[in-house]
């Protein structure tokens, strides 16, 4: 079964073995009827075990809609509350005073010097400041106002290119006040990527911090002839020369003044209506150039409705620790999830979100330290690095201390997989690495890529919560599923959200038939009041990824493969793009490949790559360098870093570790890469070759290694 293929390898004594397994089961059996009469997990086993979705009709292809709302799909949150404002007006009046949005203060900044020479900027945070619901929504109003006095209209765009912060989402609630259409752009795109977000969008003002305003729009801004006013969130900046004149900088700060002196006593602000747009969201897209979604206001609380009936008692005792980008659907929606129902939000980075991130001072406390979560958003790349560090620190335990973790592991696996828990376990052996993310988390949400079953595993063991995995795009506002909590099976996505349908539709070059025995299979569908507009100026596209039924459903054809099991838990198996046939006619899903060697501790990413002219699977890897400097030990290579990935040895040596795995995930002999190019540099947003997200950006990363491609297919290999 996949539960002993994920247990960890121990090596004790048989003898001892056997002895430990009688202690353990004695233990079980004294502590089971307590535990069961007491931990209320009698309805949790029971809710595991339920239907979660069921099909509308019998027909073939007919939508699976959750077994909450099958008559009738849900699409907003409160009564009444049909618009963004509407929502926060709600929930300003309902938790005034408490607190809402957190920064932590600088203490200090001082450079470190590496010794390789590099200088690495580290700082000392304090203790979190709190914004109050109340003082949110006066500095929003104020905000929305001083735009107005800058000259921005209702139902025009303005940009927003700037970290995940408070001032952030302060911005975008002033902007859904006052009905102006939020562009936003990761703060992590290329130059010529902002450059053409924000002139088809035709923005006059853009919202962005110092530093982005130094190292990105600097460069880019006499290439934006329309641009007129920037905006910084985070005080004055230093003025340089070189501005185009027609530009005037301000700070966030005295654009709320500007709001807060201005007499629109008689002038009735445009309120939105909910079809009106409310973000033009541009995808930092694994094709292409991004393309801008647009998102009305009853998209985004229809999305936002469907993601909060998931997550059991949430509320005023919540904390959220927002670090992935705010231009990312996941992050904003679970942003406003949580905004909506009294929850705190507590900002931070992915340099400072725990200890030993790289800009905290050694000594120092890192956010989650600080702050102490219960809910959290994680995109797989995040949670597969958490797994490594751990998995490389058992390694380095003493024997005993590694035997002792193992064996705790694996009981908990065992006991998870029948619906049980293990608070002795938890308690004394998973306490300390729970702490690394603040020991409080009771929900860790995971979308943006799939999430690799022994990580999720390994978070459910060792961070004792349940990953609520989730399946949305930002074409279907974030919106699609997410696994119930109680749901501790791998692999799935769990079943459609109150708000939306899900279908599959044939796929006829792939093999896959909504027909289909056990399963029904095919491509993924999502239909609902959460399913967007549409893409900006892109007619044509919009036309081919959304269609209209006879009802009057909008759907989206997301392009991926997926199959409704038993319970109408929905599983993602495969990916239109991902497809690619070999020579011989043999289909090869690279993501499957993938997903089947990304977890060994030698790869910390992996690119597929295959041809229908060559009859053979070749890989991009980026090593652990750990790993590989140790295996180059082993194997008496010597050389610098670049040296040991640059040698056709070394690729060898790696090769034959995929080869292996390939096998034992029960790849077929086609699907097993037969060369690889090792990468020295990692793959980061910033190179442009994987997506905010780390989804692999296939397109670019094509482009990149074209030379390596060619050298690798250049002959035939024996």
């Amino acid at each position: 079964s996949q539960a002993v293929k994920m247990k960890l390898k121990h090596n004790i004594n048989p003898v001892l073995l056997q002895l430990i397994n009688f202690i353990v089961l004695v233990y079980s059996l004294v502590t089971y009827i307590p535990w069961y009469i007491l931990s209320g997990s009698k309805q949790a086993i029971a809710k595991a075990k339920q239907v979660k979705a069921r099909p509308v009709n019998n027909k073939p292809g007919g939508a699976y809609r959750s077994v909450n709302s099958l008559h009738c799909l849900a699409s907003v949150l409160y009564p009444g509350c049909d618009t963004l404002d509407k929502v926060f007006k709600y929930a300003k009046t309902k938790y005034k005073d408490r607190k809402l949005l957190g920064t932590r203060e600088i203490l200090k900044e001082e450079d470190e010097i590496q010794p390789s020479g590099k200088v690495f900027k580290k700082v000392i945070l304090g203790k979190y400041t709190w914004l109050s619901y109340e003082d949110v929504y006066i500095k929003a109003v104020n905000f929305g106002n001083g735009l107005a006095v800058l000259g921005q209209q209702p139902k025009t765009n303005i940009a927003i290119f700037c970290e995940t912060r408070a001032e952030w989402m302060i911005a975008a609630q002033a902007c859904f006040m006052c009905n102006y259409q939020l562009v936003t752009l990761y703060a992590t795109l290329g130059g010529p990527a902002i450059v053409h977000g924000l002139n088809e969008t035709e923005v006059t003002t853009i919202i962005t911090s110092k530093e982005l305003m130094q190292t990105k729009l600097k460069e880019i801004v006499s290439q934006v002839p329309l641009l007129r006013h920037i905006i910084t969130v985070d005080g004055k900046p230093t003025t340089w020369s070189e501005f185009p004149k027609g530009v005037i900088v301000h700070t966030m700060a005295s654009v709320q003044a500007m709001g807060a002196k201005a007499d629109i006593g008689n002038k009735q602000p445009s309120r939105p209506v909910p079809s009106d747009i409310a973000v033009i969201m541009y995808t930092s897209g694994s094709t292409g150039i991004p393309k801008g979604v647009m998102i009305s206001h009853c998209n985004i609380i229809a999305g936002i409705t469907g993601m909060a009936e998931r997550i059991p008692n949430l509320g005023e005792k919540d904390t959220y620790i927002g670090y992935l980008p705010l231009a990312h659907v996941l992050e904003l929606s679970a942003e406003l999830v949580c905004l909506s129902h009294g929850c705190r939000i507590g900002y931070s980075s992915p340099q400072t979100l725990a200890d030993q991130s790289s800009k905290i001072k050694k000594g120092s406390k890192g956010d989650v330290t600080t702050l102490k979560p219960t809910l959290m958003a994680a995109v797989p790349e995040i949670m597969d690095r958490i797994y490594k560090n751990v998995m490389n620190k058992v390694n380095e335990m003493t024997s005993f201390q590694r035997n002792l973790f193992i064996l705790a592991y694996n009981y908990k696996m065992e006991q998870i997989s029948k619906g049980y828990t293990t608070p002795l376990c938890d308690s004394l052996i998973f306490r300390k690495v729970r702490m690394l993310l603040g020991g409080k988390i009771r929900v860790l949400l995971c979308g943006g890529a799939p999430l690799s079953a022994a990580t999720q595993r390994f978070m459910n063991i060792c961070f004792c919560c349940p990953v609520g995995q989730g399946y949305g795009l930002t074409e279907s506002a974030g919106a699609g599923t997410i696994t119930e909590v109680w749901d501790y099976t791998t692999g799935r996505v769990g079943a459609p959200l109150v708000c939306c349908e899900i279908k599959l539709m044939n796929w006829e070059e792939g093999g896959y038939y909504n027909t289909d025995k056990p399963y029904p299979r095919g491509e993924i569908l999502i239909g609902g009041q959460n399913v967007t507009v549409g893409y900006y100026k892109n007619e044509a596209r919009t036309r081919k990824d959304f269609t209209v039924d006879e009802n009057g459903q909008r759907w989206l054809h997301t392009g991926d493969i997926g199959e409704f099991q038993h319970d109408g838990c929905l599983k993602i198996i495969d990916r239109k793009k991902d497809l690619v046939k070999l020579q011989a006619g043999e289909y090869v899903s690279l993501g499957k490949v993938e997903a089947a060697l990304k977890n060994l501790p030698l790869v910390d990413n992996i690119c597929a790559y295959a041809s229908s002219f060559h009859s053979y699977v070749i890989g991009f890897v980026v090593p652990n360098q750990k790993e590989l400097a140790e295996l180059a030990r082993k194997k008496g290579f010597k050389g610098t870093w670049e040296e040991i990935c640059n040698s056709p040895e070394m690729e060898k040596e790696v090769l034959k570790v995929l080869a292996e795995a390939a096998m034992a995930a029960n790849l077929e002999k086609f699907e097993i890469p037969v060369k690889i190019r090792l990468s020295p540099d990692p793959w980061t947003p910033e190179t442009g070759l994987v997506t905010d997200a780390f989804k692999l950006k296939r397109k670019e990363l094509t482009a990149f290694y074209q030379t390596d491609i060619d050298r690798m297919y250049g002959k035939n290999v024996k």
